[in-house]
């Protein structure tokens, strides 16, 4: 079997996973209880919570555990809403974006919020002079992917960030999902963050919301002590124990992971060119772990599932997606109907091989000529 959806999730590392293990065992208490036990689970918890924190260049406190990055986009995104609606209900945000913030968003509509969407400039960045012409007194929210999840473009977060600063009402998310543990982040203007552990080697089932200081969110989740008060819930130890090895084993390679998928990027895309019907929607705005195309003429679920039939792994879209509808990403950077009908998106990691691509090539070329 040859993997290449990294972007939808990774394997855990042995390093993440033997932390699971360790303080699954080692640290039974829960760690708002007063005994011994639990003042032993609310010490490993903090450590833990100081060191994602040292990595990322945020305050420990500044960290909400969530569930998913899903949970955490909606916390951001709701929780501005409910904390801020007296200032305004106005948000802007992109067409790029993950179903789970485009869904938090547009279901503000049904509270009276307006929603506008920034355009888009030709390597689908957002083009910094049409926000400033939508950002507006009232405007609470601006929020945008730092790499989003299917054309993999990264997006100008200091530049966006200095813009909204001028804004005292407005603040600004990011959802870093695809960015961070991969790439290098600059976090330091930006008001909230989103983040999770299964796209950088960690366990599934713990995220986290970064907010910073003076920002305020009402919480979705009440009911209890936990690590703060903007989401109740008795905290994960083990989990957040392993998201931190995961992040620190991520981060103690991140240029030599960032050069080696770079390589296999440019192997791939130079090779894919080549063929008439496949059209590049990849930009060189673009993280060097996903590169995206779109199938003129064919249909890339059917593609795709002869590749998997081969022992080869892609995905069309985003795996939280509709399987039957337009890829948004692609539609909103090509204008494209029938490109975004047919997106196929390789997402590689520093555990792809050579000769794993090598192959994937063979395979492709050998499909194209049969389905073409």
């Amino acid at each position: 079997m040859i993997y290449l959806d990294y972007a939808a999730n990774t394997p855990i590392c042995n390093r993440a996973l033997d932390t699971l293990y360790k303080t699954s065992t080692d640290f039974i208490g829960n760690p708002n209880s007063n005994h011994n036990e639990g003042r032993k689970s609310r010490v490993r918890l903090a450590d833990a919570t100081e060191s994602i924190a040292k990595m990322l260049l945020v305050k420990p406190e500044e960290i909400i555990y969530t569930s998913s990055a899903s949970e955490a986009n909606n916390l951001a995104i709701k929780g501005i809403a409910n904390q801020y609606k007296r200032n305004g209900k106005h948000m802007i945000t992109t067409y790029l974006e993950h179903s789970s913030l485009l869904g938090a968003i547009m279901s503000l509509t049904n509270l009276g919020y307006e929603i506008d969407f920034v355009d888009l400039d030709e390597n689908g960045q957002v083009d910094l002079n049409h926000l400033k012409e939508l950002l507006r007194d009232d405007t609470v929210l601006v929020s945008t992917s730092y790499v989003d999840s299917e054309l993999g473009i990264i997006q100008p977060v200091e530049e966006i960030a200095k813009i909204i600063k001028e804004y005292r009402n407005c603040y600004y998310h990011v959802d870093a999902t695809q960015a961070v543990g991969k790439i290098q982040v600059n976090l330091a203007d930006v008001d909230l963050v989103t983040f999770t552990a299964h796209k950088f080697y960690g366990p599934n089932g713990i995220g986290g919301l970064i907010k910073k200081d003076g920002v305020e969110v009402a919480p979705m989740i009440e009911g209890g002590l936990s690590t703060t008060i903007y989401r109740s819930g008795t905290p994960t130890v083990a989990l957040i124990a392993s998201m931190e090895s995961a992040l620190l084993e991520t981060m103690s390679h991140l240029e030599e992971n960032m050069a080696h998928v770079g390589e296999l990027k440019e192997q791939i895309k130079q090779s894919l060119l080549k063929y008439p019907k496949v059209i590049m929607n990849s930009t060189n705005k673009t993280s060097p772990y996903i590169l995206n195309v779109s199938l003129k003429g064919l249909k890339s679920r059917e593609f795709t599932k002869a590749l998997d039939d081969a022992g080869i792994c892609v995905s069309t879209k985003s795996a939280c997606c509709p399987e039957n509808a337009v890829s948004k990403p692609v539609y909103a950077l090509t204008k494209d109907r029938k490109l975004a009908m047919n997106p196929l998106r390789i997402s590689l990691s520093h555990l792809t091989t050579k000769e794993e691509v090598d192959i994937f090539l063979k395979e492709f070329d050998r499909l194209y000529q049969e389905m073409a």
